[in-house]
């Protein structure tokens, strides 16, 4: 009896995670009531309570489950020492891509989170996020700088700013995805995508004044290409694919 409970009570925590997902997806978060939540589960109010403290609780358990298998991806990759850290960044960029594509539920949480304003009852999952957000530079940071380590990039190479700005860059494809989704597939777009990032630079004209050079460590441009050099087996096949970089 006791295990038939646990189950029951399980069943019921994600028939609630799956009516917020809708009500939160056409209503709104700040517009939806913890009651309104509970008649889409075909569950009473109170049974919300005996799962969620309150609507952030709910809110962040519904953002967690459609995360998780992403963040336990960039955990374990982050943990390891890779032979071809570069076509580890590419894998993973290309991974939460086709995930994203291929993934109903974390295509209405992440609309849902785009959507809303991280403020008053939902301040403290903004403070979760932010958290989530730094461990996940940290992991792919670790795995740039294995790249350094291995001669894939350059000593001086910049790897925080390097992996902002690949986290911004793929961050940003999923946010314009997700709210045009009929721009184009992205699952099969996901590899040229990531891979269009580390194209060369266009020819500069020769009559546009010759720039001073820099010293230090690179900078966004320098970060750029030094972060996406081919070091895949695939980029070396296709020089002009893959996580590759012209150095300058």
């Amino acid at each position: 009896m006791v295990r038939k409970t646990k189950v029951e009570a399980a069943v019921t925590r994600e028939q609630l995670l799956d009516a917020a997902e809708r009500v939160f997806r056409d209503r709104g978060v700040a517009k939806t009531s913890l009651a309104e939540v509970a008649a889409a589960a075909g569950v009473t109010r109170g049974a919300v309570y005996w799962h969620f403290r309150d609507k952030a609780d709910l809110f962040g358990a519904m953002c967690e489950r459609a995360t998780s298998p992403l963040d336990a991806m960039l955990v374990e990759a982050g943990g390891r020492t890779h032979d071809d850290p570069l076509g580890a960044v590419r894998a993973l960029a290309v991974s939460a891509l086709i995930r994203l594509a291929t993934d109903p539920r974390a295509q209405a949480v992440f609309e849902v989170i785009f959507h809303t304003e991280l403020t008053g009852e939902l301040a403290d999952f903004a403070g979760r996020q932010e958290r989530d957000r730094c461990d996940c530079l940290s992991n792919v940071e670790s795995i740039v700088e294995q790249a350094v380590a291995r001669g894939q990039l350059p000593a001086d190479t910049d790897t925080a700013l390097a992996t902002r700005l690949l986290h911004a860059y793929i961050s940003g494809i999923m946010r314009e995805w997700v709210f045009d989704k009929g721009a184009y597939d992205l699952a099969a777009r996901a590899s040229s995508l990531v891979d269009t990032i580390g194209q060369p630079a266009a020819p500069c004209d020769s009559r546009a004044p010759a720039r001073a050079p820099t010293h230090g460590k690179r900078g966004v441009s320098g970060a750029r290409r030094a972060l996406l050099r081919g070091g895949s087996e695939e980029a070396a096949r296709f020089p002009s694919r893959g996580v590759r970089a012209v150095v300058i």
